[in-house]
């Protein structure tokens, strides 16, 4: 990140990526990267700002498709769901050691903001 400079980072969702989270956002932080993560968590850890699905509205998805299997229905009869609900994070703090000025607007439709 240093070496190459570039304007920004994104980083999506896997479990390795995942594991090192809160070393991903520091090292951001560090670089004075702006980061955008797909997981909630990584604002949570000093990142920029996330946006991805909602974790709590996709387990919900998930047990829905679960029950329906328990009744006795065929998985390869579900059909395929996409997530319905996503959440915007914005960690403030973050944003001002960045030297970032998040628009109101922004601020306003963001499902949280962390100071």
């Amino acid at each position: 990140m240093g070496r190459e400079r570039p304007d920004a980072v994104f980083v999506a969702v896997t479990p390795f990526l995942n594991g090192r989270r809160v070393q991903l956002a520091q090292l951001a932080a560090f670089h004075r990267l702006p980061a955008t993560y797909a997981v909630r968590d990584y604002a949570e850890a000093g990142g920029l700002m996330s946006y991805g699905s909602n974790i709590v509205d996709a387990y919900r998805q998930v047990g829905i498709y679960t029950g329906r299997i328990l009744k006795g229905a065929k998985p390869a009869d579900l059909p395929v769901v996409q997530a319905s609900k996503f959440e915007l994070v914005i960690n403030a703090q973050t944003a001002r050691m960045l030297g970032l000025d998040v628009p109101d607007r922004l601020l306003a439709i963001a499902d949280e903001v962390i100071e």
